[in-house]
Formats: C-alpha cells, structure tokens, sequence
C-alpha cells in the first residue's frame, strides 16, 4: 500500500510541475525610453525645425502616452504646449503616424467616429518610436507650418536616436 501511495504522490507531483511549466507568464516586460533618450529625441527635432525657421514645441510620451518631455522653442504658439503631447499621445495610443491616423478616419470612412474620442489629434506631426519591433513611446511636434513639415521634425528627433535604440 505504501508503494501504492508513493506512486501517486510522485505522480501527482510531476502533473502538478507540468503545470506550472504550461502555465502563461503572469509578468512581462516593456522597454520604455530612458529621460536622457527621450530628451535628445525632443532637442534634436527642434533643432531641425530651428534650421527650417520654424518655432515649435515637441512632446516626447512613452509607450502609455505619458508625457516624457515637453520641449518649447521660444516664440511657438501657446496652442503647441496642448497640441504637440495630444499628436504624441495619438501615435502611441494607436501604434500609428498621426497623418496615418488622420487618413484612416477621413469623413465617410469607416473609423470616421474615432476623430471626436477626446486627446487624439489626426493631423501630421505625431511619429511612432519603436526599435526592435517594440513600441518605446511617441513623438508629438508642433507649431510648423504644416503637419508634414511637423512629421520632418519629428523624424529628424527620431533619427537622432535611432542608433541608441536598436535592440
């Protein structure tokens, strides 16, 4: 009888160990940008809208859409301070250029309805930052004439920590 017990006491400990082997993750881990990336991000994109004269502000958000850093040029619009976090936030929230986001919900088209949820901002100027088919956070640019000149800066921030950012 104790050979019997035995057996199914060791057997019950080996479906109990497959288990917990099957069993999904109950964490997971994110890369996320650290202040000093996020900073030279935002610096290098109003360096780049300085070169082309114009005066912005740039946001830099996480992947949550949490505002990392908020950079404005001397003379950009106080309209920019609101504008450029929500263009940031938009691509972060959707994974998705802002201009990307604004061609998908034209009038008439079936994400149309997307427009009136509050925060997001389908016009030029918000850009995706992602490495190693990983979403890092969002950057928001504006106060350019245009949102493609606002996506130029935007990218050029980009661009400018691309190296550090590869994984």
């Amino acid at each position: 009888m104790r050979a019997f017990i035995a057996v199914v006491f060791a057997t019950g400990l080996s479906a109990a160990s497959l288990g917990a082997l099957a069993a999904p993750e109950a964490t997971y881990a994110v890369k996320l940008l650290t202040p000093e990336a996020a900073l030279t991000a935002a610096q290098a994109a109003m360096a780049h809208c300085r070169k082309a004269g114009h005066q912005v502000t740039v946001a830099i958000v996480d992947r949550s859409g949490l505002v990392q850093v908020l950079l404005r040029d001397r003379f950009a619009g106080a309209h920019t301070i609101d504008i450029a976090p929500q263009k940031a936030w938009t691509a972060a929230s959707f994974r998705m250029s802002s201009a990307a986001l604004a061609a998908e919900t034209q009038a008439g088209k079936p994400m149309s309805g997307i427009r009136a949820t509050p925060r997001v901002m389908a016009i030029g100027g918000g850009q995706v930052i992602e490495a190693g088919g990983a979403v890092l956070g969002a950057i928001g640019v504006s106060g350019a004439p245009g949102g493609e000149a606002d996506d130029d800066c935007a990218l050029a921030g980009i661009k400018a920590i691309a190296d550090a950012i590869e994984f």
